[in-house]
């Protein structure tokens, strides 16, 4: 150990540059755990406290401040979200790597267009999700219409991870399959596509964290009626909206903080999950 620290001791004199970025690293490393931990501690220590059965009660009243109505609206708006933007996301990424001509201005212009939409703050999808799908398409605030506008912001991420993903399956891959006199349909859903499940899965899971934790592009589309929507063109509210709206009103801060606590483990929860899941079908 000690010829270790020697070593190192002596690479450090010769170059000092190099000491100065370990020390840099070092630090951010330590600067970004601990504001994690800072938050996570802070979160817990004011809301666990005022974790009650009555938050948890499936009718919303103004003394009980229930979170279960939101709890399942945030489930369901992830699960439908996804079954709507999942098949465009990768189908459009397996046209780009699989089908298209390679450096072509149809692919310059739909991978300019996603990195654009990447970048819009969640906002602007609000004010359009109100502008187009309540107001010109006549569906209100609604649970459809939280649905599409969260569909459409979470698009141009999956795409992209799936692109990735796609492009790091080895093109010895797709000649081998060719070999055995595979086409190339058959080639992208029996070799690459299976061979990209796990990168996809990150993009899920990245998917399914800005889906939870949204509260913008809702506020203008979906509502918050605090209740479980009974139909696509009903209202409610997340659990991120939940969480606002009691933070806004100013009368439960304490529940506020008990939401933050109880959506900090829905996200763990499902990341987790997906983690789980993500790793399983990689060692098969």
């Amino acid at each position: 150990m000690n010829a270790k620290i020697k070593q190192a001791m002596a690479t450090y004199k010769r170059s000092p540059f190099s000491f100065i970025m370990r020390l840099m690293l070092i630090l951010s490393i330590t600067f970004t755990v601990g504001m994690l931990a800072f938050i996570l501690i802070y979160i817990l220590a004011k809301g666990i406290p005022y974790l009650s059965p009555g938050l948890f009660s499936f009718n919303y009243t103004s003394e009980n401040v229930s979170m279960m109505p939101s709890i399942i609206t945030t489930l369901m708006m992830v699960g439908l979200s996804l079954i709507i933007s999942l098949p465009f996301g990768i189908f459009t990424a397996v046209y780009l790597v699989e089908y298209a001509v390679k450096g072509s201005k149809v692919v310059e212009i739909i991978r300019l267009t996603t990195e654009t939409l990447s970048g819009i703050p969640s906002i602007v999808y609000g004010l359009f999700g109100n502008i187009f799908f309540v107001t010109a398409l006549g569906w209100k605030y609604s649970f459809l219409a939280g649905v599409m506008t969260i569909s459409i912001m979470i698009l141009p991420l999956i795409m992209r991870t799936t692109e990735e993903a796609l492009i790091a399956v080895p093109d010895d891959w797709r000649q081998a399959s060719f070999g055995l006199g595979a086409g190339n349909l058959r080639t992208v859903f029996k070799v690459v596509l299976p061979s990209a499940v796990p990168g996809i899965l990150s993009g899920v899971i990245l998917a399914i964290g800005r889906t939870v934790g949204e509260t913008a592009a809702l506020i203008y589309t979906l509502g918050t009626m605090a209740k479980i929507p009974n139909s696509l063109f009903s209202s409610g509210r997340t659990l991120a909206l939940h969480m606002w709206v009691l933070s806004g009103e100013g009368l439960h801060i304490n529940q506020a903080y008990a939401t933050a606590v109880v959506l900090i483990v829905m996200v763990v929860g499902i990341n987790a999950l997906s983690g789980l899941v993500a790793n399983k079908l990689q060692k098969r």
